[in-house]
């Protein structure tokens, strides 16, 4: 197993990933990041948990346009397959929060 050091909003978070999925991970960490300043301001002095939680509705609300696109364009399988690999990465990533 491998880990990777994420770093969002300006704290590191270190997450473990299958050998290989470095990139993957550092890829989505980044999308996070790119997301923090917005959220941060929407969530005011809420807190991390809360600044996240925009972060995690925002991609989620990108995802239901892009199959919604998608279902117009008839590419639902390519599309279900990025929510599933989400949906994977997302468990997994509560499944490391669990444990530290």
């Amino acid at each position: 197993m491998a880990r990777v050091m994420l770093e969002i909003g300006g704290s590191r978070w270190p997450v473990n990933c299958r050998d290989g999925e470095e990139a993957q991970v550092t890829a989505l960490g980044a999308m996070l990041d790119a997301r923090w300043a917005q959220a941060e301001r929407a969530a005011g002095d809420a807190g991390t948990a809360r600044v996240l939680l925009l972060i995690a509705l925002m991609l989620a609300d990108e995802l239901v346009d892009a199959q919604e696109q998608a279902s117009a364009s008839g590419g639902d399988a390519a599309l279900e397959s990025v929510a599933e690999r989400l949906e994977k990465l997302a468990s997994a990533l509560e499944r490391e929060r669990a444990n530290d």
